[in-house]
Order: C-alpha cells, then sequence, then structure tokens
C-alpha cells in the first residue's frame, strides 16, 4: 500500500514537473521571439543546409528546465540546488559562446592550443566555466572526494556530450528524451523517494526539450550551446543525484569514452550509416537535402555551417564541433563568401 502510494506521488510529481517545464519553454521562447534582446539578429544562424535558424530556443529551453528543476517536488534541497548551478552556468557559458564564439578554433585541441599559445579563445572560457559549475554542482551534493570528484565529471561531461549531438534538427532532444527515459529506468531497483527524485529530476530537461521540438524538427530554431549545454548538464547531474555509485562510474565512463571517440569518429557519419540510427535520426525531420559533390560538402559541417565556412577538417573536428567547444558562430548576416 505504501509503495503503491508512493509510485503514484512520484508520478504525479514528475507529470507536474514536467507540465511546469514544458509550459515555461513555450512561454519564454514566444516572450524572447516577440523581443529578442539585442534584436533578432543577434540570434540569427545559418543551419547546415543554408537556411535561417534562430537560438533563441537554446536559452528558452534552458530557462525552462532549470526553474522546473528548482521547483520540483520530491527533490532534496542539495540535489536542486546542485541542478540550479549546473544547469545555470552551462546555460550561461553556452550562451557567452553562442554569441562570442568566432568558429576559428574548434575540438578540445584547437582552444586548448589557442590557449597555449596565448589567445584565450570563447571555448577556452567555456571549458572553464563549465567546469567549475559541474564542480560546484559536485561539491553541493557532497559525499566523499571520489564522489565529488565523480558527480563534478558527470555534471560537466554530460553538458560537453549532449552539443555533440547538436548537428542536426530534432538530434540532441531525441538524446536528451532518450537519457532521461533511461535514468528512470536506470532507479528502478532504487527506494521509492530515490525514484521519484529521478523521475522529476528527468522531466524537467525532457520534457522543456520536448515541447519545443517541433520548432527544432521544422529547422525554424536550434538550441545552441546555451541549450544543449544546459540540458546535457541537468541530465549528468540528475544521474549524479539520483544513482548508487557504481551505476554514476558507468555513466561517466560511457559520457568519456563517447567524447573521446567524437575526436576521431564521426556521430553523424556513424548515425547515417546505421539503419536503425539513421531512420530514429530522421524521423521527423525534413527529407535530407540531396548529396553535394565538393569534399567540403561531402564531411557534415554541422547545424551552424555557413556558406564560405571551413569545413571539419580544415577545423580540426569530426563533424564541424566537439561538444563543450561547439555551438553557432558568427551571425548568418555576417557571413561572407
Amino acid at each position: 500500500m505504501k509503495a503503491a502510494a508512493a509510485r503514484t506521488g512520484g508520478l504525479a510529481g514528475a507529470a507536474a514537473t514536467g507540465a511546469m517545464a514544458a509550459l515555461t519553454a513555450r512561454a519564454v521562447h514566444a516572450g524572447l521571439s516577440r523581443r529578442p534582446p539585442g534584436g533578432a539578429a543577434t540570434w540569427a544562424r545559418t543551419n547546415h543546409r543554408g537556411e535561417p535558424v534562430t537560438l533563441l530556443e537554446g536559452p528558452a529551453v534552458a530557462v525552462a528546465a532549470v526553474a522546473a528543476s528548482a521547483l520540483a517536488p520530491g527533490l532534496p534541497a542539495r540535489s536542486r540546488a546542485a541542478l540550479v548551478i549546473a544547469g545555470t552556468g552551462a546555460a550561461a557559458f553556452g550562451c557567452y559562446d553562442d554569441l562570442a564564439g568566432s568558429g576559428t578554433r574548434r575540438g578540445f585541441r584547437g582552444h586548448l592550443g589557442a590557449l597555449a599559445h596565448g589567445e584565450l579563445t570563447s571555448g577556452a572560457v567555456k571549458i572553464g566555466g563549465i567546469g567549475a559549475s559541474g564542480a560546484a554542482a559536485g561539491a553541493v551534493l557532497g559525499g566523499s572526494a571520489a564522489d565529488v570528484i565523480i558527480n563534478a565529471g558527470l555534471a560537466a561531461g554530460g553538458a560537453n556530450l549532449l552539443n555533440l549531438f547538436d548537428l542536426r534538427p530534432g538530434r540532441a532532444i531525441k538524446v536528451t528524451l532518450a537519457a532521461a527515459a533511461l535514468l528512470g529506468a536506470g532507479t528502478q531497483a532504487a527506494r521509492p523517494p530515490a525514484r521519484a527524485a529521478a523521475r522529476c529530476a528527468a522531466a524537467a530537461p525532457a520534457c522543456a526539450a520536448l515541447a519545443l521540438l517541433p520548432e527544432d524538427l521544422g529547422e525554424r530554431a536550434m538550441l545552441g550551446d546555451a541549450g544543449a549545454n544546459a540540458l546535457g548538464a541537468l541530465l549528468g547531474t540528475a544521474a549524479a543525484a539520483t544513482l548508487p555509485r557504481i551505476g554514476r562510474v558507468a555513466v561517466l565512463a560511457a559520457i568519456l569514452g563517447l567524447t573521446a571517440a567524437s575526436e576521431v569518429v564521426s556521430f553523424t557519419k556513424v548515425i547515417e550509416q546505421t539503419p536503425p540510427l539513421r531512420w530514429l535520426d530522421m524521423l521527423g525531420r525534413r527529407p535530407a537535402a540531396a548529396p553535394a559533390a565538393t569534399a567540403e560538402q561531402e564531411a557534415p559541417a554541422g547545424r551552424d555551417a555557413q556558406p564560405g565556412q571551413a569545413g571539419p577538417a580544415a577545423a580540426g573536428a569530426a563533424d564541424g564541433s566537439t561538444g563543450i567547444l561547439a555551438g553557432p558562430r558568427a551571425p548568418a548576416a555576417a557571413a561572407g563568401p
């Protein structure tokens, strides 16, 4: 009887959190679209088809997901604080890179190499900023030194990894939904309070992203670094706050493995060459553009590619971006031939 009541309460809390996140995301996106801070051109970019999109989806998703996490029922105070810190930090530094990044340096090697030569890029600032907010979130969650390190890695690593997938319409949001579902499944064996907390923590980013999935699939808007980094940080922190240590270690190992692979393997090519993944990736999307003949066009340059922008080989990144360091660059209006 008590278990059934706890289960019902946990589902109700997750539903309330999800509804709050979805409604807030739609409302914030509508408000930002009516009055874009700095003007619409500030947020305008060109996607992988060479068509205009807006980055306003990212701040809307981030604000909604963080706000819902802060107010979610069934979450301990430490978990709420950690989610707010990680999500806000990832969104803020991601937004900074969205607006200030030039796109001339990409990938860990590109940004850290520039730093070694005395050049501080926006990507390097973001590395430090998201790393610091992840560390703060890990410290807030508490535990042993090992736990703090693992939890910080999950928060910062989650932000990095999800941003790797924001290269085609809807892809990062689909990964968000899958990760949220896996997090819920991973806590099935836990006690009811832990399951309820995991569901609420996962519902905030998942439902905020789901609410704006039509805009993303319709290629009218994209998450950018602000949205993708925030969603990944929230999911990573949710895992840190709700999974047992063995589960957290497994998730962190997966994050690190995929991040390392991204330096040498194009996720887009893997997806396109794997029929089930390609089907999921294309679900709800417009038909793919016809294959191009040039070498630059054959290697996908990411959703933030612009006419005349160097391709991934010149940029040193497999998909035209590398996670925490990737994102939309100069405004489309400023793109030169």
